[in-house]
């Protein structure tokens, strides 16, 4: 059910969501100031790529002021819109009976989005 349910996210819009996350990913990483930020992007374009399967959890021992810090940063210069249309996504899937699974992989990169570091994608 999973392979399934990736493919098909794929094939309406998970590449698209995915290929914008990885190029966002490429242009912060350009920036020696973005480097962090970029690579959480591509947490998310991974995530987006095949998110069925794959749960979202704290990293062990990772969870110091810097991440608080940089998750702050995050969620002020740009998590925000992130969160928001996920989670905007996610409620429009949910009004539909077939889209409830995809509705809830949104509310999951909604998560993810909302404070990336310190999370790892297993």
């Amino acid at each position: 059910m999973k392979t399934i349910g990736n493919i098909i996210w794929v094939l309406f819009g998970g590449l698209e969501l995915a290929l914008g996350y990885f190029v966002s990913g490429v242009a912060l990483c350009l920036t020696i100031i973005g480097i962090p930020f970029g690579l959480q992007i591509f947490k998310l374009g991974l995530l987006a790529l095949w998110p069925f399967g794959h749960n979202v959890n704290k990293m062990e021992g990772k969870n110091g002021c810097l991440n608080t810090l940089m998750n702050v940063l995050w969620f002020i210069f740009g998590g925000i819109g992130i969160v928001l249309s996920h989670f905007f996504l996610g409620v429009l899937f949910y009004i539909t009976i077939v889209g409830i699974p995809f509705g809830k992989q949104h509310f999951k990169l909604a998560h993810i989005a909302l404070t990336p570091f310190g999370r790892e994608i297993v």
